[in-house]
């Protein structure tokens, strides 16, 4: 290590401690009551966070003030923090937990810094393995070790990160705005080709197409076997490798009651997510888990990839949607997606013609994904990279 760096344990130089626990309150009386989810992306809205009924001496014992980091300590959202940067009238909420400098010689800014490292985040991992919902509690905190240089240093190094994270928060932004178009591009062809419909044959979903509905059953999964595809591997236009999941191969025959999947068959998701769509890109044997439906369409009348492309168009997907139910994850019931209209040339050729184009236009968009989630990556990779240097002492 550089020569003036000392490595000392958070809890030796800093306050800690866990949040008020109470509700928000919807009168604008007291102070704000900072929450897990009111921190979006590294910010907070004040003027989105509610506030909170306490008495004095909690208020005076849980208030916020400048230079507190906050911790997400349980849920998906473990290990997240926030720097406070500026004077803000607010408690925290017992879900977040305060990690308050002590020392002197401590800028609050460089030793956020720490808490986006990898080494940070390996810390986290290994902290909340085996939780049900993740936990990173106080004394874990306490006992990360920290390298810290002298203030000068210190200020040095958060002045060339900042510049450094400003251009590369740019870099990303261009490449994630360049990502977003190219999937747009995607669905204003898809809306072009199927705003014809009106002038194609019109009927229920089912009335040429069968559903087989796996949904409601759970195959045991064991390490080896016959691949399982669930929801998780289907998304918008294919299927994604991970997460891969088996069952036993002896159970196959008994679990596939309901019929049998081919190669080309058409996947659609009922929920978690809904209305992902995907043909089925394998002749080995699969077996098709829950929230999942394999259609068949009558193949002398309708052309699979057609079908596929059909049900990603907005006109369909603003139809499915229309019927889809549920306070917090929106699903779609198999008897009322039977009664989705489906539009598509008598000519079956004609279909084909219009699924060549949108598979065209498709794998142009996912070209397009490649390059822009690789600059991503890319970008992510090199943040973490002067992360590394910086608190290796190597940031030059």
């Amino acid at each position: 290590m550089k020569a003036g760096w000392e490595v000392k344990q958070l809890g030796d130089f800093s306050s800690i401690r866990y949040g008020y626990t109470a509700k928000a309150s919807t009168d604008n009386v007291g102070p704000h009551f900072l929450r897990i989810t009111d921190i979006q992306d590294g910010q907070v809205d004040w003027s989105q966070v509610p506030f909170c009924k306490i008495n004095d001496k909690d208020r005076a014992k849980f208030a916020l003030q400048n230079g507190d980091i906050v911790f997400a300590r349980t849920g998906a959202t473990t290990g997240k923090s926030y720097l406070l940067r500026e004077d803000a009238d607010a408690v925290f909420a017992s879900y977040l937990i305060l990690v308050r400098p002590t020392l002197e010689d401590l800028d609050p800014h460089f030793l956020s810094l720490y808490f986006q490292t990898r080494d940070y985040w390996e810390d986290v991992e290994a902290g909340t393995e085996g939780a049900a919902q993740g936990g990173f509690n106080a004394s874990k905190l306490a006992l990360l070790s920290i390298p810290i240089p002298p203030l000068e240093e210190q200020k040095r190094i958060v002045s060339v990160l900042d510049a450094a994270f400003e251009g590369l928060a740019r870099a990303a932004d261009h490449a994630e705005t360049n990502l977003q178009n190219a999937r747009a591009l995607f669905e204003s062809t898809l809306s072009f080709l199927f705003s014809k419909s009106k002038d194609w044959y019109v009927c229920a979903l089912n009335d040429h197409v069968a559903f087989m509905d796996y949904r409601g059953k759970t195959p045991p999964k064991r390490e080896s076997g016959v691949r399982l595809i669930t929801a998780k591997n289907v998304k918008r236009g294919f299927i994604q490798v991970e997460p891969k999941e088996f069952i036993d191969k002896s159970a196959y025959d008994a679990w596939m009651t309901r019929g049998f999947p081919e190669e080309g068959d058409v996947l659609f998701t009922t929920e978690a997510p809904l209305a992902n769509v995907a043909q089925l890109d394998t002749a080995e044997k699969v077996v098709i888990g829950q929230r999942l439906i394999t259609m068949k369409p009558d193949r002398d009348k309708i052309d699979r990839e057609f079908l596929k492309f059909a049900l990603m168009s907005p006109q369909m997907q603003e139809q499915i949607f229309s019927y889809a139910t549920g306070a917090t994850v929106l699903g779609i019931k198999a008897k009322l997606l039977k009664t989705v209209k489906l539009g598509f040339p008598v000519n079956i050729e004609e279909q084909r013609k219009i699924a060549c184009q949108c598979k065209a236009s498709f794998e142009k968009m996912d070209e397009l994904a490649n390059i822009y989630t690789t600059k991503l990556a890319d970008i992510a990779d090199l943040r973490q990279s002067l992360l590394q240097k910086a608190f290796a002492g190597e940031l030059t």
